[in-house]
């Protein structure tokens, strides 16, 4: 009996013991061998972590226009558990549909929608798309509806839970809708950047979000004088980009009306100073808003064709050939040569002019002017050859990227195999470039032979730190010596100022010494030229003693087979650069080009007056100034002194011009009251204040609307034709809204006319000269 006894209390004792070093063993497992895991599980079930998301960085203009922002947006969501709770679905689904323009099946089967693991009505359901990230316009809409549900509600004697409901966001807002849409590109709707500087900059602009951790109880509520860790969102770098956003309108303004006559496949636009390569417009049509960018279907809209596509040039090309003569000291401006034909060696068929038959026996000044193949052939060939051709082709930036800060550039590699290939690309065929090394090119020309990189960005900001970073001119190499890059500057300027002969003559500016050329290349078509398909384009940079603006425009297939680049793109040309110079405030010259190139003579134009010196004059004697030589006025301000006028003192004055007397300065003047003026007018006062402009509608103004945004002001300007109710109406002295004289007049006191001075319409000439 006792041995039993001892047998199961040491039977027992040992699964005691056993049952111990177990539970030794798992402690020991738990608490050391899988410590660390356990641990940081169970920090995780009571450490909460909650992000803060950084704030994008803005994208401005020049002159510090947003073009890029952050807005409040907000997301539709439905709960289809109240919606059915208190009988509201229909209302529901016919409301959203009139707002949101959403099916309404896909509303129906979003207000009875279910949660998948219990089988009651779901608790909340985004409306997506159209319900995405909406505006404030649409969100007041909603908001009147669920005014309307509750009223409802009211009426059943039911609770105030509608359903329907806002979750406030923020989202990407171009201000400025389609204006310089390639060169910003967009965000997605979840805010991923697509396309553009959005996307090649998307990092610098996206910051780094911040977090806060806290340690919480079982219900995720905050313990009491528990640990908290805070770490502040990085934000994003705003960047003030070169662009300026006046100039991007001329461009885009002067492209819309070329488009509509000529209908081609595609335009570009790259207007920038050549002094330093800052862009300061870039625009391809069709385009796209990137506020609405899934509305736009053609894909070839989205392409920015200013870097990423190749074409040939053609006679713009003969650009470089001609500098090249010039700083080789080859280029004879009064030796003749035979025009119309040519026979490269080693080839059975000629090349030739755009006239096979050719304009007998002329200088190679008038070659250069009328755009002679042949004389570009015999220049290239017999006097450069084919090595210190390809060295300058290569020098001007042609065959590799010009590294301009834009996602996508493309290049294409010069390569001349043979002499009819080298022959042909002394005049832009057979050579494939980009209209961003088109215009680096020329530059290089009108800026004393330097080729400088491109750049788009101005200023980077940093709001962490409160640094600014600018972008300096970065110069590449000299290509042609000053000397050289002049010489050729004054033969660009005879085609243009040659009105018989020169085929760039409808880009002339009178007042401004213009050069340039024109180019109309033949497209190659599955390798075989296609006569009745052509790129036309005309590149140029304005003044000639002063180059401010140098501006490249292509043209890619005008329905019209028998256009070139002198008529079809130049008048772009003259449209964009006339504006931009007077916008600049660069005042017109009394220096006239002679045609033949001999010299350059001071001249005053007949019946021109030139603007007299009105600065720092009382207003009252600036004005009888003006009223007792017959030239009309318009003083602005509230100021008893002129601190200002445009055009400036000396500037010859085109018939009916107006001079604009600023008596206060651009940042205190009150907008004045342009009803009834024309556009033109308009923009001349209102691009003087340095004041932003959106236009909408065409003819004289009808209303206006004044907003201010980081203290930059705009106007919108709203149109009609003026035989529209309310298109017009005359004044010589009104009174804008917040009571400020605006006072104009003439010597015999007539109201103000529209004078459309510098205001082109673009169209076809008679088209006796299509350059090549």
């Amino acid at each position: 009996m006792v041995k039993r006894i001892k047998l199961r209390t040491l039977l027992l004792g040992g699964f005691i013991t056993l049952l111990f070093v177990v539970l030794f063993i798992r402690m020991f497992t738990l608490q050391v061998v899988q410590g660390e895991d356990w641990h940081e599980k169970g920090v995780a079930k009571w450490v909460k972590q909650s992000q803060i998301p950084a704030e994008r960085g803005t994208i401005l203009d020049r002159n510090g226009d947003a073009l890029a922002i952050n807005a409040p947006a907000y997301t539709v969501v439905v709960s289809p558990k109240a919606i059915h709770g208190n009988g509201l679905e229909d209302m529901v689904v016919d409301g959203l549909h009139q707002v949101l323009g959403k099916n309404v099946d896909e509303l129906k089967e979003l207000v009875n929608a279910k949660d998948s693991k219990t089988g009651d009505y779901a608790k909340s359901k985004e409306v997506r798309n159209e319900g995405w990230k909406i505006d404030e316009n649409k969100k007041k809409q909603i908001d009147q509806l669920n005014d309307k549900l509750k009223e409802e509600l009211k009426k059943k004697k039911k609770g105030q839970e509608t359903g329907l409901g806002l979750i406030k966001e923020s989202k990407r807002y171009y201000p400025k809708g389609t204006l310089a849409s390639h060169v910003l590109g967009y965000t997605d709707r979840d805010g991923k950047a697509v396309a553009g500087f959005e996307y090649m900059f998307n990092k610098q602009l996206e910051g780094t979000p911040g977090y806060l951790k806290y340690e919480s109880d079982t219900s995720g509520d905050k313990l009491p004088n528990s640990n908290e860790i805070y770490q502040p969102p990085v934000n994003g770098k705003n960047y003030k980009l070169t662009i300026d956003n006046q100039i991007q309108y001329y461009i885009e303004d002067a492209m819309k009306e070329a488009f509509d006559i000529y209908h081609p496949i595609s335009m570009t636009v790259i207007a920038a100073d050549p002094k330093t390569m800052e862009i300061l417009g870039m625009a391809n049509l069709p385009t796209f808003d990137p506020n609405k960018y899934w509305e736009t279907k053609n894909y070839a809209a989205f392409m920015n064709h200013a870097i990423k596509s190749v074409y040939e040039p053609g006679s713009t090309f003969k650009i470089v050939t001609l500098a090249a003569a010039v700083n080789e000291k080859l280029f004879d401006p009064n030796a003749k040569y035979q025009s119309g034909t040519i026979l490269v060696k080693g080839t059975k068929k000629p090349l030739h002019d755009i006239n096979k038959v050719g304009w007998g026996k002329i200088t190679y000044l008038e070659g250069v002017k009328r755009s002679s193949n042949v004389a570009f052939v015999k220049l290239g060939t017999e006097l450069l050859g084919k090595e210190r051709l390809l060295q300058y082709i290569g020098n001007f930036g042609f065959g590799k990227k010009t590294g301009i800060d834009l996602p996508g550039e493309t290049s294409w590699a010069v390569n001349l195999p043979g002499p009819v290939e080298t022959a042909t690309a002394t005049y832009g065929h057979g050579v494939n470039v980009t209209p961003i090394q088109q215009l680096v090119a020329v530059s290089a020309i009108a800026n004393g032979g330097k080729l400088m990189k491109p750049h788009i960005i101005k200023e980077i900001d940093d709001p962490n730190t409160g640094t600014k970073k600018v972008t300096p001119p970065e110069f590449v190499k000299q290509v042609i010596t000053p000397e050289a890059a002049k010489e050729t500057g004054q033969y660009l300027e005879q085609v243009v100022a040659d009105q018989d002969i020169g085929t760039g003559r409808h880009a002339y500016i009178d007042g401004y010494r213009v050069a340039g050329k024109t180019g109309t290349a033949v497209k190659n078509i599955n390798g075989e030229y296609d006569y009745s398909k052509s790129v036309v384009s005309f590149i140029g940079y304005a003044p000639v003693n002063d180059p401010k603006i140098a501006v490249l425009v292509v043209i890619d297939q005008p329905d019209n087979a028998t256009v070139g680049g002198g008529t079809a793109a130049a008048p772009v040309f003259k449209k964009i650069v006339s504006q931009s110079l007077q916008y600049m405030g660069v005042p017109k010259s009394t220096t006239k080009q002679d045609p033949d190139g001999k010299k350059n003579t001071a001249v005053q134009a007949q019946n021109r007056p030139l603007a007299p010196d009105l600065v720092n004059k009382s207003a009252k004697d600036a004005e009888k100034q003006l009223l007792k030589a017959g030239i009309a006025f318009d003083t602005l301000g509230k100021g008893t002194t002129v601190v200002k006028q445009f055009p400036v003192k000396g500037t010859p004055l085109s018939p009916e011009q107006r001079i604009y007397l600023f008596t206060e300065t651009d940042k205190t003047m009150e907008v004045p009251d342009l009803t009834g003026e024309s556009l033109r007018d308009a923009l001349d006062v209102l691009t003087l204040m340095k004041v932003g402009v959106n236009v909408s509608g065409e003819g004289y103004v009808t209303s206006q609307k004044v907003t201010s945004q980081n203290g930059k002001r705009t106007v919108q300007l709203t149109l009609r034709p003026s035989d529209a109710p309310d298109g017009s109406k005359d004044k010589d002295e009104t009174s804008d809204a917040d009571g400020k004289n605006r006072k104009s007049g003439t010597q015999t006191g007539e109201n103000r006319q529209s004078t459309g001075t510098n205001q082109s319409t673009l169209g076809t000439t008679n088209g006796k000269n299509k350059d090549n």
